[in-house]
């Protein structure tokens, strides 16, 4: 409907289409620079989902970034290329070419927030893992990391059906395998993070102010998650974390559009701009 022009958002946003990504710009004020800049990856299990799916998710956080006193807030959303269109690590590639965008736009990558969801937020870890052996770009880290319900390991024995995530274990893993493709190993941390337990690369790839997790008890994906916090934990990098009691699988997104009230719809999102704030 934004697209369409069937109605417009007081926010002001534009796609951009490069050879090497595309995505979502979202910005306050497209005349000034922004100083601070969120770098987001949607998730979908890498074979469905975009962008636009989270448009309301995203301009909220553009609003409330704005309602927390930052003068022109911003967020590059990527549209990275989904399965069977294309494998690992296409979708790596493209999220190394948006981060090069968004620091083109940046006062300093201190001022870049990299997050996602699920395998976005997958795609987030890998590529500052990658970013530890990136001579031009390890030195331009971004400032800090969100991730909401990260996929950490894509086929794990500790990924288990819970009595009430949506999310299935048999289906994550053949999505899983379907994005790792027939050429790279399932335990190639690159490709699937949790499977990378060196502390050096997690310290050198870890944002100067941290990670911030949320997820849900409920999860699917918990187990895994929670050891990675467990690891990052030993780095001494900061490390907070919100595990929702009985929330399910990226329970800040599918509260925006199923919560019964405005702060519930808004908890998690403002939560995630507390900490953004609090660092940055």
């Amino acid at each position: 409907m934004l697209r369409h022009g069937i109605f417009t958002a007081p926010t002001r946003w534009m796609e951009v289409s490069r050879r090497s990504f595309k995505g979502v710009w979202i910005v306050h004020d497209q005349q000034e620079q922004p100083d601070i800049i969120v770098y987001y990856c949607h998730g979908g299990g890498f074979s469905m989902g975009s962008s636009f799916f989270y448009m309301e998710f995203l301009l909220a956080w553009v609003a409330l970034l704005k309602n927390a006193g930052y003068r022109n807030p911003a967020l590059f959303a990527l549209e990275y290329t989904l399965v069977p269109d294309a494998t690992y690590p296409a979708q790596l590639n493209e999220t190394v070419a948006g981060y090069e965008y968004v620091l083109s736009l940046a006062q300093s990558s201190r001022k870049i927030v990299v997050g996602g969801d699920s395998a976005g937020a997958t795609l987030i870890l890998s590529f500052l893992l990658h970013l530890t052996d990136h001579n031009r770009l390890r030195h331009q880290k971004p400032g800090l990391a969100v991730m909401i319900s990260p996929w950490v390991t894509l086929v794990s024995p500790n990924n288990r059906n819970t009595p009430s995530d949506y999310l299935d274990n048999s289906s994550l893993e053949l999505y899983g395998r379907q994005y790792i493709g027939a050429k790279t190993s399932p335990d190639d941390a690159l490709v699937s993070p949790g499977c990378c337990k060196d502390l050096k690369k997690w310290s050198d790839a870890s944002p100067e102010k941290g990670w911030y997790f949320l997820y849900g008890s409920e999860e699917v994906l918990g187990p895994e998650t929670r050891s990675l916090i467990d690891l990052l934990g030993k780095t001494g990098k900061d490390v907070n974390q919100w595990e929702e009691q009985g929330g399910i699988h990226a329970w800040p997104v599918a509260s925006l559009y199923l919560g019964g009230t405005r702060e519930e719809r808004l908890s998690g999102l403002k939560s995630i701009v507390e900490s953004i704030k609090a660092c940055i």
